[in-house]
């Protein structure tokens, strides 16, 4: 599962549809309205984005951030991954499914 962080939910749209047409995804979850504060450039910034919970492989992670990478508009997109350790194993393995080469 991945978190990326995006200027808006059209952006975010864009990725998750483009991370979908790839199979590097089997669901995007778009959550507007976070407020990030952050070191950016030598001081702290902040700003309103949208959150994008990404469900994946772990095979799929080096393509998915070179998509995000491709797609997004900031120079140093968030891209962080993290382990699925267990779930409701019909999702699972749907996910799976999902994501595996066609």
């Amino acid at each position: 599962m991945c978190l990326v962080t995006c200027e808006s939910p059209d952006q975010g749209e864009k990725i998750a549809r483009g991370l979908l047409e790839k199979r590097l995804a089997a669901c995007v979850n778009i959550l507007p309205g976070a407020r990030s504060l952050y070191w950016w450039e030598g001081k702290i910034d902040e700003s309103a984005e949208c959150v994008l919970v990404i469900k994946t492989q772990e095979a799929n992670l080096g393509a998915l951030i070179a998509e995000v990478k491709r797609l997004h508009s900031y120079s140093v997109p968030e891209v962080i991954a993290f382990r699925i350790e267990g779930g409701n194993p019909d999702y699972l393995r749907w996910l799976a499914d999902e994501t595996s080469a066609q």
